[in-house]
């Protein structure tokens, strides 16, 4: 099989960076065996749509329904593990002068990997707060379930509402102090990194075009070929746990 090789032009402009974005998708958290969103519709889920259970009103009718789905995801992604490209992003964070790491994944993973500062687009699966005050909640326990089952949501101790998971649902806004960094980031930086996404669920998908109006260098790391624009946007195809590594690996 022959070694995944990165562009020399593409190796240069993250050497070079003085502030580099990187900006992942589902793709990223795939590779360490992430059930999509779909994916963990099994079970006692199985009959519905993540547009019946992913809402704000899905939860106010069934909210046992609900917290139990997304405390059986939780116990899922407690199970797997941050894989190269999680860990060469955080090798990365340590390479040049300044990143800043946009992520629409709600699974931790970087966290787990050493990023510290992480902008969560699409909020946090560990990250639950009151569904009526907003105040954050905190875990006491790993889910044990054995099976799919409903599960009663906690209380919230200050106003006695119920708790709900810390991500964004359908027909929610993305948390606006998220999107402002990011698009500022992407304004400022040098060179962008956009991993693992597709790059057709808005606004998000506008980041990497920010930063390519305003002169920096985008590289497009994929499974499947994406469109580029000028000749300072890359498309590399392949998994991010190979190309992260290698690319590393030439900054040597």
């Amino acid at each position: 099989m022959a070694k995944t090789k990165v562009p020399t032009a593409v190796i240069e402009a993250v050497q070079k960076a003085r502030h580099l974005v990187v900006f992942t998708g589902a793709g990223v958290s795939a590779e360490s065996g992430v059930p999509t969103f779909r994916d963990a519709l099994t079970g006692l889920w199985s009959q519905f749509d993540p547009m019946q259970l992913a809402t704000p009103q899905a939860f106010l009718r069934e909210p046992s329904l609900v917290w139990g789905w997304y405390e059986w995801r939780r116990q899922l992604l407690l199970q797997v593990k941050p894989n190269p490209a999680h860990r060469a992003i955080a090798e990365l964070a340590q390479r040049v002068p300044k990143l800043t790491l946009i992520t629409q994944n709600v699974d931790d993973l970087h966290e787990r990997s050493g990023n510290s500062e992480v902008i969560h687009l699409h909020g946090s699966i560990f990250a639950p707060r009151c569904f009526d005050c907003t105040r954050a909640y905190q875990f006491t326990d790993v889910p044990q379930m054995e099976q799919e089952q409903e599960i009663t949501p906690p209380r919230c101790e200050h106003c006695q509402g119920m708790i709900r998971p810390g991500v964004v649902w359908f027909g929610e806004a993305l948390p606006e102090h998220a999107m402002q960094a990011a698009f500022a980031a992407a304004e400022d930086c040098d060179c962008l990194l956009s991993i693992g996404t597709s790059g057709m669920v808005q606004p998000a998908a506008s980041i990497p075009l920010v930063a390519a109006q305003q002169g920096a260098t985008v590289v497009h790391i994929n499974p499947e070929p994406m469109h580029v624009r000028g000749t300072e946007e890359f498309s590399l195809v392949g998994l991010a746990g190979v190309l992260l590594p290698t690319l590393l690996g030439a900054m040597l």
